[in-house]
């Protein structure tokens, strides 16, 4: 059965062909990605997606999409549409569709990629388990969490608000974070360290210790002087970066009581290869009485080019097929 799988963000969306049988994805076309602030709504994107295959589309469709999935208004935070779940046969032509969180759907594909799709981060280098919990969390604008349920039969997606936790600072630099968000915000989230934006608060932060000025940064400039080496205080605030993720990716390991721990999202996949050599694996385990348990759980990166339009398929599977 052919599906049009559509991953939506802030930024971009992303549209693709998928073939699906027997609750799984067979096949996944070439995406198709579409800035959304060039079209006006969802339907415009989907007529302008329609003219780029140079074929009418499948009837059926799934809407991954990165807002919490509640009501029949969804209003994103980082893009102006409006989409209306009810309206999607009569606006976009699909009889039969799926509409997921963009999260949820990152779950769905870890749950049916396949092995290949994993780098080993750290802890025992063993294949994704049969049954279980799995936890998904993943770095990008926000920090999205997930929890998997593996079960012979078939698996369960959990999307969560983990993102949203408290963040539990572990030494003086970090106290000196926190403190200096709590300037803005009175209840500081896991979020507020771990995710894209996040990053400018580590960097001010270190710079202020330093007694260097402190100069307006945007996260993206941050990010890209970190990764490149041009900047000695933007690497530092990676490293610091990286130390929290790990803190944090175990903390909800524990919550969940994972076998498996999957980073995933845009920004998971682009600092993969500073993940392998930080102390995100120290961070991880760290959790005292607990640390031998912490020690005997994976932590992988999913590295599928596509997971929210993978997943997106996947979960239309799941559900109709």
């Amino acid at each position: 059965m052919e599906i049009v799988a559509v991953d939506i963000g802030g930024t971009h969306a992303r549209f693709a062909i998928a073939e699906v049988e027997d609750g799984r994805v067979v096949k996944l076309g070439e995406p198709c990605t579409q800035k959304t602030a060039e079209h006006a709504s969802l339907q415009t994107a989907w007529q302008a997606f329609e003219a780029h295959i140079g074929r009418p589309l499948p009837k059926a469709a799934s809407l991954a999409i990165a807002s919490p999935i509640t009501g029949d208004v969804i209003r994103m935070t980082n893009n102006p549409w409006v989409i209306r779940p009810s309206l999607v046969p009569e606006r976009l032509g699909a009889d039969v569709y799926t509409v997921i969180n963009d999260f949820g759907a990152v779950g769905h594909a870890v749950a049916q990629v396949p092995q290949e799709d994993f780098l080993h981060i750290c802890g025992p280098e063993e294949p994704m388990p049969e049954h279980g919990v799995v936890t998904v969390c993943g770095p990008g604008t926000g920090l999205g969490v997930a929890q998997v349920l593996l079960t012979p039969q078939r698996y369960h997606v959990i999307e969560t608000e983990g993102g949203h936790m408290d963040y539990a600072p572990l030494d003086g630099i970090e106290d000196a974070i926190l403190k200096r968000l709590r300037r803005t915000y009175t209840r500081v989230s896991c979020e507020r360290i771990c995710s894209g934006p996040g990053i400018v608060a580590i960097y001010e932060t270190l710079a202020s210790l330093e007694g260097r000025a402190v100069p307006s940064r945007d996260d993206r400039e941050i990010w890209t002087e970190a990764l490149d080496g041009t900047d000695s205080i933007a690497l530092a605030a990676l490293d610091r970066f990286c130390l929290a993720l790990g803190a944090v990716a175990g903390d909800f390991a524990l919550a969940q009581g994972a076998k498996t721990v999957v980073i995933a999202g845009g920004l998971g996949f682009r600092i993969k290869d500073k993940l392998l050599r930080s102390g995100f694996d120290q961070r991880f385990v760290a959790k005292g009485r607990f640390q031998s348990l912490m020690a005997r759980i994976p932590v992988k990166l999913i590295t599928h080019p596509q997971p929210g339009l993978f997943g997106a398929a996947a979960a239309f599977a799941q559900e109709h097929t």
